[in-house]
C-alpha cells in the first residue's frame, strides 16, 4: 500500500497540480494539509473520478485536513483530543484495510510557531504535547499505525540546507526538535530517515529568495511508524520533482510503501 502526504497550500490552487500528481503517482491514500476549505467548499468531484473517497477537517482560509483514499475509511476522527478549546483543523485519522490487515492513518498539520518565543510558540508546543500523548495511543494498542504530515520541525542540521539560518525559527528551536525526539524516542521509527541518510533531502522550498532554484531547502514532512507499522516498510521518498510543475506548493509529496 502506497500512503503519501502532502501539503497542497490551497486546494483552489492546486485543483489542476492535484489531480496531476495521484494520476502519476497512484497513492493508495493521501493525507492533505493546508486545505484552506470548509468541508461544504472541499471539491469532491476530480478526486471521486480518479477513484478517491474524501474525508475532511476544513477550515476557512487556513489550515485544514483531508484524507483521500481508494480503499473505504473506517472510524473516522476529527481533531487532536486533549484541548475541547482548540479549534483549529488540524488533525484527522481513519482506520483502512489493507490486503492482509488494517492501518490506523492519522493526518496532521503542527502549529507553525512563529514567531517564537510568543504565544504562538507555546501553543505549538503545547500541541506537540498532546502530540506526544496520541502517540503514547496508538503505541499500546500494538497495531500497525502511522502519524503522517507536515510537522513544522526540522529534526537535525541535516534536514536545512543551510540550518544557521533556522537557529531562532520556531521549526528549529531546540525545544521544537526535543518534542519531536521525545515522540520518535517512545518507538517510532522516522521512515525517510530509516530508508535514506545523509544531507540534502528536502520538502519545503520557499516561494521567495529563489530558494527552489538554489536548493535552499527543509525536511519538515515526516512519516512516523509505530513499531508494527516500521516491520511493513518497504520503501519512502519524497517526490522532488513535483516542486519545478505548473503552480506548484511549497512542499512536495512524501510517500511510504508498506506490505500491507
Amino acid at each position: 500500500m502506497k500512503v503519501a502526504t502532502f501539503n497542497i497550500n490551497g486546494i483552489k490552487a492546486r485543483i489542476a497540480a492535484l489531480p496531476r500528481w495521484l494520476s502519476a503517482a497512484q497513492p493508495d491514500v493521501v493525507v492533505l494539509q493546508e486545505i484552506k476549505s470548509v468541508d461544504a467548499a472541499f471539491p469532491h468531484g476530480p478526486f471521486e473520478d480518479l477513484g478517491y473517497s474524501c474525508v475532511t477537517h476544513g477550515q476557512k482560509s487556513f489550515n485544514g485536513v483531508a484524507i483521500l483514499s481508494k480503499h473505504p475509511l473506517e472510524d473516522v476522527s476529527l481533531g487532536l483530543p486533549g484541548d475541547p478549546d482548540d479549534d483549529h483543523a488540524r488533525w484527522i485519522e481513519a482506520t483502512v484495510m489493507g490486503n492482509h490487515q488494517a492501518l490506523r492513518i492519522c493526518g496532521l498539520y503542527l502549529p507553525n510557531g512563529n514567531p517564537a518565543p510568543g504565544p504562538k510558540y507555546d501553543y505549538k508546543l503545547s500541541w506537540m504535547d498532546r502530540l506526544e500523548r496520541r502517540a503514547r495511543a496508538l503505541l499500546e494498542s500494538e497495531t500497525p499505525a502511522l502519524m503522517a504530515g507536515d510537522y513544522n520541525v526540522i529534526p537535525q542540521a541535516e534536514d536545512a540546507a543551510n540550518s544557521d539560518t533556522w537557529k531562532d525559527d520556531a521549526l528549529y528551536r531546540p525545544e521544537s526538535r526535543a518534542a519531536f525526539r521525545r515522540i520518535v524516542n517512545l518507538g517510532f521509527t522516522d521512515a525517510f530517515r530509516a530508508t535514506t541518510q545523509g544531507p540534502g533531502h528536502y520538502s519545503f522550498w520557499d516561494y521567495q529568495a529563489g530558494s527552489w532554484q538554489r536548493n535552499n531547502g527543509i525536511r519538515i514532512d515526516h512519516f512516523l511508524l509505530t513499531p508494527a507499522c516500521a516491520d511493513l516498510l518497504r520503501d519512502c521518498q519524497i517526490d522532488r520533482e513535483v516542486r519545478a510543475g505548473d503552480k506548484p506548493s511549497d512542499h512536495v509529496p512524501v510517500w511510504v510503501d508498506l506490505a500491507i
